[in-house]
């Protein structure tokens, strides 16, 4: 199989196909909507200017990989909804604001931090990396309105509303206990309005049915998935259905598909790696609930290992099935990509950011346009934020 493999990348054909899509990457924006590598810079020594062997993001491969900006998302996981952990939550996502400027500002000959789609443009004229910041969870931002303000102004621009649990603003796709406001609550209705008036954009991956069209309904601007793919293709709360399609093109907003291997292919039943990766979790949480840097590195790496033995990874064809859906179901204009890198995402042919032109390869062998994958690879997504930023301009 590896010689045939080798065989196929030699062809004419093939040498053809990759010297395109290196053309296509010299010229178009190419941006990637969500990656958790700010996980890495608030717990490590992690080091964006050098090329690594552990995560999927570093500058190095950005730019081997043909990528010219990345949303760095600050991910807080859901917890308790008390006063006091709201608190500790917010000086968390202060401290990883400081830790991505911080890592960012190291290496400003390489990449500086971008807030509208004209920085990026012009970082790419300047042969420089664009890094976005993004909030996953709005968590953080507690019952004070006021938050959302204050993270723009840090230099967010989305907010995924939830997590995979249900928070203050509205109910998440897989909370185990169900639906608590049956949509958004009245203070995530007040966080909508709020993120429209100010420019920033609204993030409903992660967000339960309900909330998703409560959130189209009341949103006067175009919102995204920042990391969702295709219910039609895989049976998973975190896709999004056909129906939702639609009405996420009616609002003019964006999906970008996940390539994260359980949002792509369904997972076949394997007991075995079910088993094995409970054990995994019972040996850590038997450790406390606060691991050294070291400790998260090795769980990190005891549970990819296992998915390595156990899983067959969702390929790049794969992913590029839930872009032709989309373009199938509501049109080439509504469609880009989110990795999900360092939060899950990887498949085979793509597991870090160095890898990303095999998608604009197999887009290519699928007869794309040049037209069609530009909009793929960021297009869509900046007039989505266009569009964001010039609704604020009007108010």
């Amino acid at each position: 199989m590896a010689l045939a493999l080798a065989v196929v990348s030699c062809t004419p054909g093939e040498e053809k196909i990759s010297q395109k899509a290196g053309h296509l990457h010299r010229d178009m924006l190419t941006v990637d909507t969500h990656c958790d590598t700010p996980m890495r810079l608030l717990r490590s020594n992690y080091d964006l200017g050098v090329y690594n062997d552990k995560g999927c993001v570093d500058f190095p491969r950005m730019k081997e990989g043909g990528l010219d900006a990345e949303f760095f998302a600050i991910f807080i996981g859901q917890g308790p909804r008390t006063a006091e952990a709201f608190e500790k939550e917010y000086r968390r996502t202060l401290a990883s604001f400081d830790s991505v400027r911080k890592s960012v500002g190291q290496y400003p000959e390489l990449a500086d931090i971008a807030l509208s789609p004209d920085d990026a443009y012009k970082l790419k004229d300047q042969g420089k990396l664009a890094i976005f910041i993004g909030i996953e969870n709005g968590y953080p931002v507690g019952t004070d309105i006021s938050k959302v303000k204050e993270f723009y102004d840090l230099g967010a621009r989305y907010i995924t509303l939830c997590h995979s649990s249900n928070n203050d603003i509205c109910d998440s796709s897989t909370d185990k206990s169900g639906p608590e406001h049956n949509g958004l609550s009245a203070f995530g209705e007040e966080v909508v309005k709020e993120m429209n008036s100010i420019g920033m954009i609204i993030d409903v991956s992660h967000i339960s049915d309900d909330s998703f069209y409560d959130v189209v309904a009341l949103s006067k601007a175009p919102v995204v998935a920042s990391h969702s793919s295709c219910r039609a293709l895989c049976e998973s709360p975190r896709n999004l259905d056909d129906e939702m399609l639609q009405a996420l093109k009616k609002n003019g907003g964006v999906i970008q598909i996940c390539i994260l291997s359980d949002y792509l292919k369904q997972p076949e039943p394997n007991p075995e790696f079910d088993a094995r990766a409970q054990e995994l979790r019972e040996k850590w949480q038997a450790m406390g609930p606060e691991l050294t840097e070291a400790q998260q590195e090795q769980r990190w790496s005891e549970y990819s290992e296992l998915k390595k033995q156990y899983i067959k990874l969702a390929t790049v064809a794969d992913a590029v099935n839930h872009i032709q859906h989309v373009v199938d179901v509501i049109g080439i204009d509504y469609v880009g990509i989110g990795s999900d890198f360092d939060g899950g995402g990887g498949i085979e042919g793509c597991t870090d950011v160095s890898m990303m032109k095999n998608i604009t390869k197999e887009l290519l062998r699928r007869g794309y346009s040049r037209e069609d994958i530009t909009k793929i690879w960021g297009g869509n997504f900046m007039r989505v934020m266009r569009e964001v930023q010039a609704l604020r301009d009007e108010v």
